[in-house]
């Protein structure tokens, strides 16, 4: 499977997921928060530096749950970022093409 490349909304979203979550974690170590949440500590560190902009929803509901901060809060945040038309457009033509 070829995965297309991300556009700009999507990367920014994941920055801005990786500063939620790396808040959220306060004075936690990412090692105690990673293994809580039942994943490796590289792949949070990965998440929280925005070098993973498109996580799994499990990935993203079980650290959200340790760090307890809710998916609503999460959601809000990213539609923040919503996708310009413009870049819509541009993923649709490369889609179809």
């Amino acid at each position: 499977m070829v995965r297309l490349p991300l556009s700009a909304t999507e990367i920014r979203r994941g920055e801005i997921l990786g500063a939620l979550l790396r808040a959220a974690r306060g004075k936690r170590t990412i090692l105690q928060v990673a293994l809580e949440a039942g994943i490796s500590p590289e792949t949070l560190r990965k998440i929280e530096t925005g070098r993973v902009a498109t996580p799994s929803f499990a990935t993203i509901a079980s650290v959200a749950t340790v760090v307890d901060l809710s998916l609503d809060e999460i959601w809000t945040q990213l539609n923040r970022a919503a996708v310009p038309d413009e870049d819509l457009k541009d993923r649709t033509e490369r889609i179809i093409a």
